[in-house]
């Protein structure tokens, strides 16, 4: 059984470790409130986006976007990994990273080349680690997401798209669902679908009786400026950074939400843990005062 002086020195220890992982919750509990805000503000734009650009596209039916053309032999495609920049958040970079190499392994069993994008440290050391076709990479994203810096990396995918590099281009990311749950998901973010449907909705893509009904009922007439073409490309564009834009943000509230619920986790653990130590504490000291109560009352007896 261990001595006193090395109980009472794990129990500080652990008590020091308790007040660190406090103080972790309710950082990450703070900025997880702010990170959901931010996350629920960009959902509007996006739907917004993804509206007009649908309704321009049922305008101009004979043209077609190259980000809506479907190829039919997929040679290649590119992957866009958001990670988080931190650790102690739980499972979220695992889980997130385990679905990735399980789709990569079926892309390379039906011959597909494939090339990465990381935005996140995290998902740069995986990607890295594993060897992948790393084109670009996005890192110390902080607690806010910017487009600005989310273009760069972008933009080598899509420059690659619309080169016929790549046939096909996915994002994986967590999606968040609530505090308490956060899912990690691959959604294709080229070609779009038809009717621009919302990726991280289920069940949003419409049946062919819906969207005629919708197209029936409105009629939008839209004057452009300087040409259509022009319009709907960059419209598109936009519309697609968008979706990466959202795709971070979800992802930024998920890590806070999960790291939230690990210190607190850690934080129980901990507390229970100095529990358990107290009462060795306490049983080991009264050993230790039986043992000498003994050894006094044998002396006495003895002289």
């Amino acid at each position: 059984m261990p001595g006193i002086k090395e109980i009472r020195t794990k129990i500080k220890s652990v008590q020091n470790t308790r007040k660190i992982t406090k103080a972790m919750e309710m950082v990450a509990a703070s900025k997880m409130r702010k990170a959901q805000e931010r996350m629920r503000a960009s959902r509007p734009y996006a739907e917004k986006v993804r509206e007009i650009a649908a309704h321009m596209m049922q305008t101009h039916p004979d043209y077609r976007h190259p980000y809506m053309e479907e190829r039919t032999d997929i040679k290649a495609v590119g992957v866009v990994l958001v990670t988080t920049d931190k650790g102690l958040c739980g499972g979220l970079n695992t889980n997130i990273s385990r679905l990735l190499l399980a789709r990569l392994k079926e892309f390379e069993a039906k011959g597909i080349k494939v090339q990465t994008t990381a935005l996140g440290n995290k998902g740069l050391s995986l990607l890295t680690r594993i060897g992948s076709n790393l084109v670009s990479n996005e890192v110390q994203l902080g607690d806010q997401p910017h487009l600005d810096r989310l273009i760069g990396a972008l933009k080598v995918q899509l420059d690659d798209y619309l080169d016929g590099k790549i046939d096909a281009l996915y994002v994986a990311s967590t999606h968040f669902v609530n505090t308490m749950k956060q899912e990690p998901t691959i959604m294709r973010l080229l070609p779009l679908p038809d009717g621009l449907a919302d990726p991280f909705v289920a069940g949003s893509v419409k049946s062919d009786n819906e969207a005629a009904a919708i197209e029936s009922s409105y009629q939008w007439d839209y004057i452009f400026e300087p040409d259509a073409k022009s319009v709907i490309d960059d419209l598109l564009t936009r519309y697609v950074e968008g979706l990466v834009y959202q795709a971070v943000a979800e992802n930024m509230a998920s890590e806070q939400s999960a790291r939230m619920v690990a210190m607190k986790a850690a934080s129980d653990n901990a507390k229970k843990v100095i529990g358990d130590l107290q009462l060795v504490y306490n049983k080991t000291r009264q050993a230790a005062i039986t043992k000498e109560i003994s050894e006094i009352v044998g002396g006495a007896a003895a002289v």
